[in-house]
């Protein structure tokens, strides 16, 4: 029986940081949509948002032909905006890559802040991410993004702290439920 935590919320709304400390605490493997990406980014290059996109879409397919060669006990986090693409996407990949049992961490943070961590990383990430001209549409998307509701979602305001332990036991009694 795979399991798998989604790290789920739009760009900048704290995923990283979230997967990183339930990772640290678990000792579950962490794959990060955005660690596959920046690889892609450097060696077949940058290009438009058509093409960000398309290393998008082949970096979570990655991650999910990843989890389908783990143990069939193994419990794995993922860092991921599960939002841009169609739920029927998701849940093929999910059955391709056995995972059975999933629980949703939900990130998220005031809109305003959002972009601002978002306009704060740009000089220090791979110029293959979406540029300051995103700022507007990400405070706009943070405002309406929700919850896959594939599961019952742990909602986590990123802008304050939250408690580790009692996500952890959350994440664990989830776990135990299969996906219908």
């Amino acid at each position: 029986m795979k399991s798998a935590v989604f790290v789920n919320g739009v760009p900048a709304s704290g995923k990283s940081t979230v997967s990183r400390i339930m990772a640290d605490e678990t000792g579950w493997p962490l794959l990060a949509l955005d660690t596959i990406k920046e690889a892609f980014f450097a060696h077949l290059g940058t290009g438009d948002r058509d093409y960000n996109r398309k290393l998008g879409k082949a970096s979570y397919q990655a991650i999910f032909l990843q989890i389908a060669d783990f143990p069939p006990n193994s419990t794995v986090i993922v860092d991921a905006w599960f939002g841009f693409q169609p739920i029927e996407v998701l849940q093929h990949h999910i059955k391709r890559a056995g995972i059975v049992a999933i629980a949703e961490i939900w990130c998220h943070a005031p809109p305003d802040e959002i972009a601002l961590r978002y306009s704060n990383r740009l000089g220090q990430r791979s110029s293959g991410h979406l540029g300051a001209d995103y700022l507007p549409e990400l405070a706009e998307l943070s405002k309406n993004a929700k919850p896959l509701g594939l599961s019952t979602a742990y909602v986590v305001n990123t802008s304050a702290p939250f408690r580790r332990d009692e996500v952890i036991a959350w994440i664990r009694s989830e776990l135990t439920t299969p996906l219908d």
